[in-house]
């Protein structure tokens, strides 16, 4: 018999930023600290970890862990300077309305340029210790942070970027890649857009790795920034052509959970059962009764993971690593393992 438990830990991607890395950061920290992350994971009884994003922070973007900039930026065809005209224009579209400038500005066809999601892969393999995940930021939620100079056009945008995503997500040494979506929960309408791209960027995915996509409602410096509800993106998520889903629920109202059950059968489902937008440390039985409550909305035998409702990397490390052990400590209850 499989000892693998049937509900699976995963977390979401980001860690804390320890404070040696950013006093001595290096080559070599960055790798003894990627080590860490994965060793805290596990050993507090983590199956599917995330290697804790470390080489994407960007202190200039501490709300947002530097997720949007540092895809965009490398990318070929996009310019990262721009003035005042740009800014404004920017702005004028009120497209991303928590980002005062784009994230670059599109100038030309868009190409790999020096992104290389492998070379971060590969580093995270070396030092996991078993099977992990890796995550990426969704073609959508980059697309509406850049400013158009070539395209002309939303859709063409779009799958340009998600092209270039496609093609970094092949060959990927990990058990699982991760799409982050928080933008689309709070722009339902542009859903079978935002489909069309995350498939093609799924699609790509090696067979054999699992493919999941994570979605929440904004998360930028602790603050939810998107407003909807879940059954309002159920025909959206239906579309999505991925293994299971990672869901925010535990900052959500209790409603949200009568949606799960209209999720295609085909897809399994993932729920956040540790809230990272507070400090409280959720006890095991908070959680055991969080993964009670969602499996009796959509099933007990559609839940696969349980997990944070997103990242870690604006709380201090004491909170988000006790958050992790009780993650595990409450499945290991709800299961009575």
């Amino acid at each position: 018999m499989s000892n693998t438990p049937t509900i699976q830990t995963t977390t979401v991607g980001s860690y804390p930023i320890p404070d040696w890395l950013q006093a001595l950061p290096s080559e070599q920290a960055l790798v003894d600290a990627t080590r860490v992350v994965f060793d805290t994971q596990r050993q507090a009884g983590i199956d599917l970890p995330t290697d804790g994003e470390l080489y994407r922070f960007d202190i200039n973007h501490p709300d947002t862990n530097g997720m949007i900039e540092y895809f965009v930026r490398p990318m070929g065809g996009t310019r990262a300077e721009f003035g005042r005209r740009e800014a404004e224009e920017f702005a004028a579209k009120q497209s991303m309305g928590f980002r005062a400038k784009p994230a670059a500005v599109v100038d030309a066809e868009l190409g790999a340029g020096s992104l290389d999601l492998l070379a971060d892969c590969t580093r995270a393999a070396a030092v996991a210790s078993g099977p992990f995940k890796f995550t990426l930021t969704s073609p959508y939620m980059l697309a509406r942070t850049l400013l158009d100079h070539h395209y002309g056009d939303f859709a063409e945008l779009l799958m340009a970027v998600a092209h270039v995503l496609a093609d970094q997500v092949r060959g990927l040494p990990c058990a699982c890649v991760q799409i982050d979506e928080a933008n689309i929960p709070g722009n339902p309408a542009d859903g079978p857009l935002a489909a069309r791209a995350i498939n093609a960027v799924l699609d790509s995915i090696d067979s054999g790795t699992q493919k999941a996509v994570h979605f929440c409602f904004g998360n930028y410096g602790g603050q939810t920034i998107q407003q909807g509800e879940w059954r309002a993106l159920l025909d959206f998520l239906n579309e999505l052509r991925a293994d299971h889903l990672v869901l925010e629920l535990a900052h959500r109202p209790a409603s949200d959970l009568n949606a799960l059950q209209q999720i295609d059968s085909r897809i399994g489902i993932g729920i956040g059962v540790i809230d990272i937008k507070v400090n409280h440390i959720e006890t095991a039985e908070e959680i055991a009764r969080r993964i009670e409550a969602a499996a009796a909305a959509a099933g007990p035998d559609r839940i696969r993971f349980i997990h944070p409702d997103c990242g870690f990397w604006m709380l201090k490390r004491s909170i988000a690593d006790r958050k992790i052990a009780a993650l595990a400590e409450g499945r290991d209850l709800y299961l009575g393992i």
